[in-house]
């Protein structure tokens, strides 16, 4: 028996979600059914699509600050609730290596978005890293934060860079994660009301129960591959601008600088920027110079 037919995406009133979606102006957010997914995908402005991936424990209002910045220069911007986040329900909870990048290519063509600019953070980075390898063709331009490159030498100097790992592994159903945007991770303090926003899906059970399977089924087999060295091995040909913030340890310019030698050896085009006062949630710390090189990037290397 065939698939089903992915249906069309249809709009849905900010009212219409549960728990309640944090105030964003300007944003339409649409259901795209897909067989097993039900995502939701925050939208605004139009033109030439731009996709933004979020990183974890979050989901589409992380680009609230930045999407509309991006739609004001002439793009539409979609920022998808990737599945185990966000608004976007899936029927089964396993997750494996490529889950996310299958989601995300079904997303493109049940979008008609043949190719598209891509910025991601975080866990989404690992999605956005896939793509860019396996299917340049759909990528035009590529920006990621908070993440090194997947031609990044391992270093003991890295290894602070995954210490928050293992509570991920072992993670409890109700346990909070509010410690994660604490002064390890942010430059400039979260409001409550900001961390809310964030964590506010993780209410739901079978968002809080995504942390494991997200864990052990997506990021560790990656990081076994990165570890190994698959992706130096690799050519990628997107181009692609990191960004890092200043205050975001380990990944300073000096051990990027070390792990990250000669990068013209595993790519086409790499480049590397750091932002002042920001550290690993950048988009909270510094959404108005995440846009700006995000656009500088997209209008130079496109």
């Amino acid at each position: 028996m065939s698939a089903p037919e992915p249906r069309p995406s249809r709009s849905v009133a900010a009212s219409g979600w549960s728990p309640p979606l944090p105030e964003a102006s300007g944003f339409d957010h649409l259901v795209v059914d897909t067989p097993g997914l039900r995502s939701h995908v925050a939208a605004i402005g139009e033109g030439e699509p731009v996709v933004l991936l979020h990183g974890f424990p979050q989901h589409w209002w992380q680009w609230h600050a930045v999407a509309p910045v991006l739609a004001a220069r002439g793009y539409r911007v979609l920022c998808p609730d990737l599945r185990g986040a966000g608004w976007t329900v899936a029927d089964d909870p396993r997750v494996e290596r490529e889950t996310r990048l299958r989601d995300l290519l079904t997303l493109f063509d049940t979008l008609h978005i043949e190719q598209a600019h891509l910025v991601s953070h975080d866990m989404g980075a690992i999605t956005a890293m896939q793509l860019t390898y396996d299917h340049p063709d759909r990528v035009r331009t590529a920006v990621e934060l908070a993440v090194p490159p997947g031609f990044m030498t391992f270093s003991p100097k890295v290894l602070p860079g995954f210490r928050h790992l293992p509570p991920f592994i072992w993670h409890r159903p109700g346990a909070s994660l509010g410690a994660l945007f604490s002064a390890a991770y942010v430059a400039r303090p979260m409001s409550e009301a900001t961390v809310e926003a964030h964590l506010a899906p993780m209410r739901r059970s079978d968002i809080d129960g995504a942390v494991r399977p997200l864990t052990r089924g997506m990021i560790l087999p990656e990081a076994m591959r990165l570890m190994r060295g698959v992706y130096r091995r690799r050519r990628l040909t997107v181009p692609t601008l990191f960004v890092f913030g200043r205050s975001d340890r380990p990944w300073t310019e000096e051990v990027m600088g070390r792990v990250c030698r000669r990068p013209e050896r595993y790519a086409d085009r790499a480049e590397f920027a750091y932002v002042d006062d920001a550290a690993h949630f950048i988009t909270d710390d510094a959404p108005a110079e995440v846009a700006g090189l995000t656009l500088d990037w997209f209008a130079e290397a496109a």
